[in-house]
């Protein structure tokens, strides 16, 4: 994560701020993920059944993929100097473009697309989000990704 000041966030405005790490995404995970969201449809949770499916094998949850984009931005991005923290303030956009097989990796790329300023130390940034799925050309998701900085003035 790189720290600027906040009145210079705007000059990057366009840039790839980076490239995760690549991540997979195993049969364990999208368990535990049916698990904790109680949605256990067999296209993710039984291998044999989902043989069956376009894909012949199980798929990560699109919310899965999703929820990782957390993880996935952890290091990455420009963070205004004097910040008290971060908050995860929701998406403007996500599209869901490839399902994720079992054992794929995925990373994800970010470009920053908007910084607004909303008052009292409060920047609003919003990062264009690509889950890029190894060894596919399409991508996983595509998602506009909003994260408010609150900084000390």
């Amino acid at each position: 994560m790189k720290v600027i000041p906040a009145n210079e966030l705007e000059n990057h405005i366009g840039e790839e701020v980076g490239v995760s790490d690549w991540f997979e995404v195993t049969q364990e995970r999208i368990n535990q993920f049916a698990e904790a969201t109680n949605d256990h449809q067999f296209i993710h949770v039984d291998p044999e059944m989902a043989k069956a499916t376009p894909w012949g094998t199980t798929i990560a949850h699109g919310f899965l993929t999703l929820s990782l984009l957390t993880y996935l931005q952890a290091d990455i991005g420009y963070m205004p100097e004097g910040f008290q923290m971060a908050i995860n303030y929701g998406s403007d956009k996500v599209r869901f473009m490839e399902a994720v097989p079992v054992n794929s990796k995925i990373r994800g790329r970010f470009v920053l697309a908007e910084v607004n300023y909303k008052k009292n130390g409060r920047w609003l940034l919003k990062t264009t989000c690509t889950i890029e799925i190894e060894g596919k050309e399409k991508p996983a998701a595509v998602v506009e990704a909003l994260t408010l900085y609150i900084v000390n003035e």
